[in-house]
């Protein structure tokens, strides 16, 4: 008689069995979901359904927050309405000068009969995105040739500088940026009128102000602005200011290390400038005198060469006509042949003409 459990007690499959089946059941679901998207109206129904649970549970940070927020005093809030309020007396104090200023500075052009500076125009932009070569400082903007972007524009936000346009696209520009080792930007500094070129570095942390002389008047905190001189950058904006400056005995030029003023790798927004010189061409430079010299000397010693050539030419050819005088042709018609033999037989010495003829019958 087979012995067979109560049914309370019986076990269905083994628990191997069991672990093999869901283990099989679950891959299958995630073979289906991620290849047929079978799951993905089942996850829906399912985040719906827990979002009341959701908020619920994030109401205890909201309040806190709330609370944090309502916790502000009025005092912080005073001190941050003063300061606000003395910032915008400030900027509108310079805004009166620089209008004041500009205004002058258009009589005094006027008086003095100078060209008047050209507007420049401005393009808003914004970065999309960063290029692939990480050793290099350049960005992508989302404007390009369709919208009026040109190679070389300058490229600067409402602190200064930031770059300059390097290559173009239909609808994209590359921006190479202030710090990149390649850069170089021509400046001045504010307080002394120094003029110099300010360059990249390797890392992209700083910028290094070159051929600066070992007696300039250079000083940490001077502000660097672009001098204009190289008609692609307008004059006057903000670029970098100088942080150390190391002089030595044994170099001709001081070693003098700035940080961008504008903020070049937190920049979102930008504005590119269209920049047009109104500077005449530089002149045609002036051919130098010793090389002129040395030019008209040769071309005197060729002429006087030739000429001395061309004579001994002409020398050369009546004296070769006289030796080369042509031979008495042999058997000429029109002279006999016993004229020759006469002209060709040997003379007789003297002697022998002055010797009286033989008489008849005498021995010789």
């Amino acid at each position: 008689m087979e012995y067979s459990p109560p049914p309370l007690f019986k076990q269905g499959p083994s628990a191997l069995a069991r672990l093999v089946f869901f283990v099989v059941l679950a891959l299958a679901l995630l073979i289906s979901d991620a290849r047929f998207k079978t799951l993905e109206i089942v996850r829906g129904v399912l985040g719906a359904g827990l979002y009341p649970l959701q908020r619920a549970a994030l109401v205890p940070r909201d309040v806190f927050m709330g609370a944090a927020d309502l916790a502000v005093t009025s005092a912080t809030l005073r001190g941050d309405n003063d300061k606000l309020r003395t910032k915008n007396l400030q900027l509108s104090q310079q805004a009166n000068t620089a209008a004041e200023l500009s205004a002058e500075n258009v009589h005094l052009r006027a008086l003095l009969q100078l060209s008047q500076r050209s507007t420049t125009q401005s393009l808003p932009a914004e970065i999309q995105y960063d290029t692939r070569d990480p050793f290099t400082q350049k960005v992508v903007i989302s404007r390009g040739a369709q919208q009026g972007i040109q190679n070389g524009s300058p490229v600067v936000n409402e602190d200064g500088v930031i770059g300059q346009v390097t290559r173009v696209f239909p609808l994209q520009a590359e921006v190479t940026l202030l710090t990149d080792k390649d850069q170089a930007v021509p400046v001045q500094i504010v307080r002394t009128g120094l003029r110099s070129v300010i360059y990249g570095t390797p890392k992209g942390d700083t910028l290094d102000l070159r051929f600066v002389p070992i007696s300039a008047d250079v000083q940490t905190g001077d502000e660097l602005v672009t001098s204009g001189l190289d008609g692609v950058y307008p004059p006057g904006l903000p670029v970098a200011k100088v942080v150390r400056v190391d002089k030595q005995a044994d170099t001709a030029f001081a070693r003098v290390i700035c940080l961008p003023i504008a903020p070049v790798r937190g920049a979102r927004q930008l504005l590119v400038l269209h920049y047009v010189n109104d500077v005449p061409p530089r002149p045609a430079e002036e051919p130098d005198a010793a090389k002129e010299a040395k030019a008209k000397k040769s071309a005197k010693s060729a002429e006087s060469k030739a000429a001395a050539d061309k004579s001994a030419k002409s020398t050369e050819k009546p004296a070769a006509d006289k030796n080369a005088a042509p031979k008495p042709a042999e058997n000429a018609p029109g002279k006999p042949a016993a004229a020759d033999q006469k002209s060709a037989a040997p003379r007789k010495p003297a002697d022998e003409k002055a010797k009286p003829p033989a008489k008849p019958g005498a021995k010789p």
